[in-house]
């Protein structure tokens, strides 16, 4: 395995290091401040210095790094992207200041992929360009959406139309103010076998029929600008050529979507681990108790031995990971990416809970970034697939290993 970057890809670590240091950490103050965290998603504004902050970094050429075609990104593998979305990872502002933030880049990956010319034409330009934003509609409230073939919601071909009817939720980002698309997982071949029922649909977001229902909170907040959304679909009408790559492909085109997405997630989580760990060495330090610093109180030291080593195996586990994402592709990297789904927000919970407990009341206050960490990477476990899923998979492929020469042996 080889997790070395090119010269070109250490430039990028480099320049976007240097731009969150000067640009986008000393603007998240001004930012939470231009944010209200009201239920009425029709109030909500985009805050103008994420404006600013995504001319400076397009203008900078930080923009789309996350998309391995040159054609539409930066053209970096995975283990070379991987860095980068860690360095965005210590900031919840600053993947969309790069036009690399979820659910947009997985929607933007699946039009690249599974998109026709003219899909690519109307919406992923748009979105390239970080003009408007997205959501993905696949969660539903009345069933057990871990297993996706529970899905109800249906998207039943009409001639040369596509009807849409059901309800979704934890629609990620379908608050922001200049969200336009929608993309809509639902059934449309019934009698088919159960991995070629789903069809994904591109639907704009002002389509008669929608109706966004409300706003659910994360932990108390609204997750203003973006929000996930509640939004029902009544005989929503769209043409037959929204269905992305054709009828009945809505499970090929989920798993082509949720492989380098969950890198994406991995290595920002570790990045806002980081930033975590960072913050409780300097509180250790700077505060005294009982005649001596904090981190020579107790088991701190311990505490703060740990979290090196952890996030370490985290993050070497998350690059081998992407490489085999690289070499293999999502089939052959199954299980490495569900052991890392599993693993990485696990471990940067314990260390920003960490650092909660070294700041005392400061750290579940807004004057440390850490509660908004804490709410993120928590709803991570679940977002995704939730651990339990993933840990059955691993077990499902490791068992596989053995059962020909079990048989055998009988």
């Amino acid at each position: 395995m080889d997790f070395s970057s090119s010269p070109r890809a250490q430039s990028y670590v480099q320049r976007l290091s240097a731009f969150m240091h000067e640009q986008v950490l000393p603007a998240e103050p001004e930012y939470y401040v231009q944010l209200q965290n009201v239920p009425d998603w029709r109030r909500w504004k985009q805050p103008p210095v994420m404006e600013t902050l995504k001319a400076k970094a397009r203008a900078a050429g930080l923009w789309n790094l996350f998309l391995p075609d040159g054609k539409y990104g930066a053209g970096l593998s995975n283990v070379e992207y991987a860095p980068l979305a860690e360095i965005t990872g210590r900031s919840l502002i600053a993947p969309e200041v790069f036009n690399c933030n979820a659910p947009d880049t997985g929607n933007m990956e699946v039009l690249v992929k599974y998109g026709s010319e003219a899909q690519k034409l109307r919406w992923l330009a748009p979105l390239l360009a970080g003009e408007i934003r997205s959501a993905f509609c696949m969660t539903e409230p009345d069933v057990a959406s871990s297993d996706a073939t529970n899905m109800q919601a249906t998207a039943l071909i009409e001639g040369d139309q596509v009807v849409l009817n059901g309800r979704k939720w934890w629609s990620s980002g379908v608050g922001h103010p200049h969200c336009r698309l929608l993309i809509f997982m639902g059934l449309t071949e019934l009698s088919a076998p159960k991995y070629e029922r789903h069809s994904m649909v591109l639907v704009p977001l002002d389509t008669p029929g929608i109706r966004i229902e409300r706003m659910l909170t994360v932990f108390g907040s609204y997750d203003e600008p973006f929000g996930h959304g509640e939004v029902s679909f009544s005989n929503v009408r769209v043409p037959r050529d929204n269905i992305i790559a054709g009828p009945g492909r809505g499970f090929e085109i989920a798993q082509g979507r949720l492989g380098p997405g969950r890198i994406h997630h991995c290595m920002r989580t570790l990045g806002a681990a980081e930033r975590a760990l960072e913050l409780l060495c300097r509180r250790s330090l700077q505060r005294v108790a009982f005649g001596q610093s904090l981190a020579e109180l107790g088991g701190n030291a311990d505490v703060i031995a740990n979290a090196r080593i952890k996030l370490e195996q985290a993050r070497l586990l998350t690059l081998k990971a992407a490489w085999m994402l690289d070499e293999v592709g999502t089939k052959g990297a199954r299980s490495e990416i569900s052991q890392i789904k599993v693993a990485v927000p696990n471990i940067a919970l314990e260390i920003i809970d960490q650092a909660i407990q070294m700041h005392g009341g400061a750290g579940v206050s807004a004057d440390v970034p850490l509660t908004e960490l804490f709410a993120a990477i928590r709803t991570l476990r679940i977002a995704d697939g939730p651990d339990e899923v993933h840990r059955a998979l691993i077990a499902k492929l490791e068992l596989n290993k053995y059962k020909p020469r079990i048989t055998a042996s009988v």
